[in-house]
């Protein structure tokens, strides 16, 4: 059973409620209506405590008998975590990790969209590329003023990461996703969330030594 709320949810729990989404798509597409928590621990390498207290906090508890309903938790988990009205991204840096991260994440979310990216290289400008418009680094305070676009990934090379940080929060960027292995330190008003997969590989590579 649900209930209608609208909690202020901490950074990890908000994490792990995208994940259990993911893996509920994948539980419906298999053909199963219930889930119960030791199957989504078992699947997030958590305990099933984790799972019904992260589930409990926006307001849902399943049954000893049949556990949640995963279309019921699929739909309060967008009503959580997503925006009403639908959030437009921009990318910047269209070299081989933008377009991956393009390519993958395109029709994946209907709240989430990424309709535009940008970049210096002429030949990527001002065309179709991995399946969005691409446009000069020029036009993206205009671009983001106009869309009234509020998030960025960044996958530029190191050297330009801190200027185009710069540029995107004076364009009134709100949260920034930081794909370039430069830590950027950013106003406190502002979101930023980095991934550095050189230090994920050698994190992984100390515990398996």
């Amino acid at each position: 059973m649900s209930k209608n709320t609208n909690p202020v949810l901490p950074g990890k729990t908000v994490e792990r409620l995208s994940q259990y989404r993911r893996i509920l798509y994948n539980s419906i597409d298999e053909g199963k209506s219930n889930i119960y928590s030791h199957e989504l621990a078992r699947m997030m390498n958590l305990t099933p405590v984790q799972v019904r207290r992260d589930l409990m906090l926006i307001g849902y508890s399943g049954s000893q008998s049949k556990g949640y309903v995963i279309k019921d938790l699929v739909a309060l988990i967008g009503k959580i975590i997503d925006s009403e009205k639908g959030q437009n991204i921009i990318l910047v840096g269209m070299g081989n990790l933008g377009r991956a991260i393009t390519s993958y994440f395109l029709g994946k979310r209907d709240k989430l969209s990424i309709v535009a990216a940008f970049d210096n290289d002429l030949q990527k400008t001002d065309r179709i590329v991995a399946g969005i418009p691409c446009h000069h680094v020029s036009q993206i305070k205009k671009f983001i003023q106009k869309e009234k676009i509020s998030i960025a990934i960044l996958t530029v090379s190191p050297e330009a990461t801190y200027d185009v940080a710069k540029m995107l929060i004076e364009a009134g960027i709100k949260g920034i996703l930081n794909y370039t292995s430069v830590p950027l330190t950013v106003p406190d008003n502002i979101y930023l969330e980095e991934y550095d997969i050189v230090t994920s590989l050698e994190k992984l590579a100390y515990l398996v030594k």
